[in-house]
């Protein structure tokens, strides 16, 4: 049984942790702006659920077994990479429609919760982090040391979630404001373009 002293510990952490603006923020907002709300939320959603995932490979040891060899862990890290450029560049040289009228959203639901999900199940550092992070709150006394990495695991998740949910709020009220400029309609697949880039190169740098 996990101590509920050391749950809100750890919640408030997890809470003032993901308010951090990072790779994950980024693409939420990202999509939220140039896509809508609901796409910024099934971005979240992916995201969360490539969360879901880590947790679930730092109980069974995956993320163990990734951490200890430097060739897989070169592996995931640069197929995350070259999916995040491939997005990138896909979102630069489409072609953007300029009328309007037409209300067209750039990316569907449920293709940003897709693209999330891989992007951040391929990102090696997310399973180092869980990896790292989530045993310092394990207590062995209490038992069930699988539960408690799976409970923090999953209240890590959550928390992320309602994070993407406030910053996709917030972002797709300004996207409706912006996309009703021809010319930042016609730019922003530029923009976020280079953000997907940007965090597909920086994946690729990163050091174990």
């Amino acid at each position: 049984m996990i101590d509920p002293a050391v749950l809100f510990t750890y919640a408030v952490i997890v809470l003032g942790f993901v308010f951090i603006p990072g790779p994950a923020t980024l693409l939420t907002v990202a999509r939220a702006t140039t896509s809508g709300t609901k796409v910024g939320i099934a971005t979240g959603a992916g995201i969360t659920a490539g969360d879901f995932l880590h947790t679930l490979m730092a109980v069974v040891g995956i993320s163990a077994i990734i951490a200890a060899s430097a060739t897989l862990f070169t592996i995931v890290k640069y197929l995350g990479a070259a999916y995040l450029v491939y997005l990138g560049l896909r979102a630069i040289f489409e072609k953007a429609s300029v009328d309007l009228g037409q209300g067209r959203v750039p990316i569907s639901a449920p293709q940003a919760f897709r693209q999330a999900i891989l992007a951040e199940v391929l990102n090696p550092k997310t399973a180092l982090f869980f990896l790292a992070f989530l045993p310092q709150f394990v207590v062995p006394e209490n038992g069930f040391v699988v539960l408690q990495l799976t409970v923090f695991g999953v209240v890590f998740a959550l928390i992320g979630f309602f994070s993407t949910i406030v910053y996709s709020l917030a972002a797709g009220g300004l996207g409706n404001f912006l996309r009703r400029n021809p010319t930042v309609l016609k730019w922003q697949g530029k923009v976020v373009g280079g953000i997907y880039c940007a965090l597909g190169l920086r994946l690729a740098l990163q050091e174990r």
